[in-house]
């Protein structure tokens, strides 16, 4: 490296906020440009009437993912928050009285499948073995790669590894060789669902999301998701990130193959470096000119998306009893809502549906006596939103909700906001809406996912969910640290 580097990252989500720290460790000058008034990207929070929400993620898997990042700093996550492991995990809600709660112990949980299905419990070791080989490839070798070439991949152990973790067979047809009872496929097919394509379409490897659920178990940082993101502000202010909210990009100027400054509502920035950070389609097709655009509308328009949501932020002024912190509503046909999220795309005829409680594990998200809510429904992105659908389906949710729990909620309803596409786009300029950014089939793997670079901007690269390694908390911050590993190798040449 010749000199320190102005580097500007757009965007303060999880993959921002990583690259920033990272680079700023290495003596660069880093400021982070973020279009909301707080950072996070969709883990912000939103108060009212003393309830504190998490607005986006809710689950916290693969906690060595976080150790592992903090330690780079030489921190760990206890510096920051502190987390409890939820047991159990969740409850599946199959319809009233018909329950299952996914127990945290590995002994218990072979119990669970016993029950379900006499002489499962052996398939679920065999199954969790597989998916444990899966993790530590796919999240040791796989994930850090920047996928620029196919080259990359060009490696007999990793070829012979890629045979080993089923990445050309489906998670349907994977799933069904271990276990015949509906209601463990259903269970062992769940996590899927946020990938971006249904069972039949995900590949094998995604069993890996399984060893995460049920063998590293579901946790919970007290404070919310949103502790994550004040700690990682805390470590990248500790070295001299500078973060502007309220600072919206509204063009990247090029000039000669290099991004030379940005334009805000708030000024014009000077730029040595770029990492965008914001969602990658808006910077791709309304950022940055065409001659410097990696790909084409039509392209972009035929990407799989992952879901989109429809979120019900709610506040109640009573406890309710027979719920957990996590709770799946799987009384409707799970495969039906998958067609109508991924195959033909509309509002569900009888959708699945997740209730996250966080006031059962952490006192601090609700007044005394009350409980904090969280609805979610899965959408097909792109669809039309409005008052009237949104009123529609929380009709729905919550008549079900109280019906199958024996709960009463609709009178003690005190605090209510919703959330669905036409937000998605205005706050985080979202392509088509989706929620989780790009969907993880087969043919938008690694390489073939839009390139993490500015194919046409030399001292640009794209980071977060719609590039490697893909959607998800963890996977965001990987993609951080492989985009400023990237962008210092560059840096170095110049």
């Amino acid at each position: 490296m010749n000199k320190k580097q102005q580097v500007i990252v757009i965007g303060a989500g999880f993959s921002g906020l990583a690259a920033a720290t990272i680079l700023a460790k290495e003596g660069h000058q880093v400021t982070i440009l973020e279009k909301n008034d707080q950072p996070g990207g969709r883990a912000r929070i939103w108060q009212q009437d003393g309830f504190t929400f998490d607005m986006g993620p809710s689950w916290y898997w693969m906690p060595d993912v976080f150790e592992n990042y903090f330690a780079l700093f030489g921190k760990k996550p206890s510096d920051f928050y502190q987390l409890e492991r939820l047991d159990p995990g969740y409850r599946v809600y199959y319809g009233k009285d018909d329950v299952l709660d996914v127990p945290a112990s590995l002994d218990d949980l072979k119990q669970l499948f016993e029950q379900q299905e006499p002489g499962s419990s052996a398939g679920l070791q065999k199954f969790l073995d597989q998916a444990e080989y899966k993790y530590r490839v796919g999240m040791g070798e796989y994930v850090f790669k920047p996928s620029h070439s196919i080259t990359e991949y060009f490696d007999f152990n990793l070829i012979k590894k890629s045979l080993g973790i089923q990445l050309l067979t489906s998670m349907s047809k994977h799933v069904r060789q271990f276990f015949k009872n509906p209601r463990l496929i259903k269970l062992l097919e769940f996590p899927v669902l946020f990938l971006g394509a249904t069972p039949q379409n995900t590949p094998a490897m995604y069993s890996m999301m399984n060893y995460a659920d049920l063998a590293l178990g579901t946790w919970y940082p007290q404070g919310g998701m949103n502790e994550i993101v004040k700690a990682m502000v805390q470590v990248a202010e500790s070295y001299g990130v500078t973060i502007k909210l309220n600072t919206e990009v509204t063009h990247i100027d090029v000039f000669n193959h290099t991004a030379n400054s940005i334009q805000t509502t708030k000024g014009t920035f000077d730029a040595d470096f770029v990492i965008a950070g914001a969602d990658y389609e808006h910077v791709d097709q309304h950022l940055v000119d065409e001659p410097s655009r990696n790909y084409t509308p039509a392209y972009w328009d035929k990407r799989t998306m992952s879901p989109s949501s429809l979120l019900f932020y709610i506040g109640a002024n009573k406890k309710l009893n027979s719920i957990q912190h996590h709770n799946l509503f799987f009384d409707e046909d799970f495969e039906l809502h998958a067609h109508e999220i991924y195959t033909e795309p509309q509002w569900p005829t009888k959708p699945l549906f997740y209730v996250s409680c966080t006031s059962k594990t952490d006192s601090s998200a609700a007044p005394d006596g009350c409980e904090n809510l969280f609805f979610l429904m899965p959408l097909a992105p792109g669809l039309q939103d409005s008052p009237e659908m949104r009123e529609k389906y929380f009709d729905i949710m919550l008549t079900r909700f109280e019906a199958i729990t024996g709960e009463t909620l609709r009178d003690n309803i005190t605090v209510r906001r919703s959330y669905a596409m036409s937000d998605f786009k205005a706050d985080y300029h979202s392509f088509k809406g989706n929620a989780y950014g790009l969907a993880n089939t087969l043919t938008q793997t690694a390489f073939l996912k839009p390139a993490m670079r500015a194919k046409n901007i030399n001292n640009m690269l794209y980071t977060g969910q719609l590039t490697v390694p893909g959607p998800g908390v963890p996977p965001a911050l990987i993609s951080g640290q492989v985009v400023a590993k990237e962008a210092i190798k560059i840096m170095n040449k110049i």
